[in-house]
């Protein structure tokens, strides 16, 4: 299928869709392709640190592989296809790969594996391990991760991107079509992993400061979705011309694209929630041991100066 423009006879071929057509498996190279590397990459670094003796949680294993098989659902299936031609469902792609994807792939630690299984370059040197650590140590890293550079991308992602020309630019090609997803994915990564991710980063606020940095953002695509539910006209060129075969009204189709993005908004809060408060709970389980051990050794520390001032004052009394 060609998915360098909309309206091309193909697409005006589509059938009405449904679930099971929208589920079909339609080729994507880029989508594909990067897909399957992503999860050879990883897990050739499990298998390493396997090989060497050391574990890796499986649930960090599913998570990313779970991140990774949502790009193939909305990219590599027929939704790919009517999300050219249906804002609805182009709604779809979008909010699962900017919000769901990237929290299983931060889940999944995928940077932690990286410096876990490749090799030091060794003195002098430098591999691909010490550039990515010189990466995380970068001050570019630390200005897009910051929420004040987070927030505003997340929401300016929804707003000057859909309310201006550059939307309707972008759909106009194949390459603007893959440009357009990468930057939400892109975008939902730099959004999320602050606030939850597991890989260390340079901004990491307390968990408080997390769920405020959340709720700060989300709530800007629950404004967008309302407002594409109540306009009285369609707003995006695009979608405003739908292929007869589809019988779909496009104010209608617009209207469930905004339903869509506000019920998304409420989806990835809870997750990241409940990602939170799992977290917040096992730091405070490693520091409450790390704080008994430490008292451990203070007291033993007492009790051998006790005992030595007792052996003391035995000394002076013989």
């Amino acid at each position: 299928m060609d998915h360098s423009g909309h309206g091309t006879d193909m697409h005006m071929d589509l059938p009405p869709f449904t679930l099971g057509r929208g589920l079909e498996f339609s080729f994507d190279a880029f989508f594909l392709f990067g897909s399957l590397l992503a999860l050879a990459l990883y897990g050739w670094g499990v298998l390493r640190l396997r090989r060497r003796g050391d574990s890796w949680p499986l649930g960090r294993t599913i998570a990313f592989t779970l991140g990774v098989l949502t790009v193939i659902l909305v990219m590599c299936t027929k939704l790919n296809d009517y999300g050219m031609v249906m804002f609805s469902v182009h709604m779809v792609q979008h909010m699962v790969i900017s919000m769901i994807t990237p929290i299983l792939v931060l889940l999944g630690a995928p940077v932690t594996l990286a410096l876990r299984a490749l090799p030091p370059a060794g003195r002098g040197r430098k591999g691909p391990r010490e550039l990515l650590l010189a990466l995380l140590h970068s001050r570019y890293m630390r200005v897009i991760t910051h929420p004040a550079f987070t927030i505003p991308m997340f929401i300016a992602s929804l707003y000057a991107l859909y309310f201006t020309p550059l939307f309707d630019f972008l759909m106009e090609s194949r390459t603007g079509h893959i440009a357009m997803m990468v930057h939400f994915f892109a975008v939902g990564l730099i959004f999320f992993w602050p606030i939850m991710g597991v890989d260390p980063g340079p901004h990491r606020p307390g968990y408080v400061m997390r769920m405020l940095e959340l709720f700060a953002g989300m709530p800007f695509h629950a404004f967008f979705g309302i407002a594409l539910m109540m306009a009285s006209q369609p707003m995006i060129r695009t979608y405003a011309d739908p292929p007869a075969s589809l019988g779909i009204d496009p104010l209608l189709d617009q209207r469930w694209g905004g339903g869509i993005a506000w019920a998304f908004s409420e989806i990835p809060s809870v997750l990241v929630l409940i990602a939170l408060i799992y977290q917040w709970y096992h730091s405070e389980q490693r520091a409450a041991k790390r704080s008994d051990r430490a008292a451990e050794r203070n007291g033993d520390q007492e009790l051998e100066a006790y005992n030595a001032y007792l052996a003391s004052l035995q000394a002076r009394g013989q």
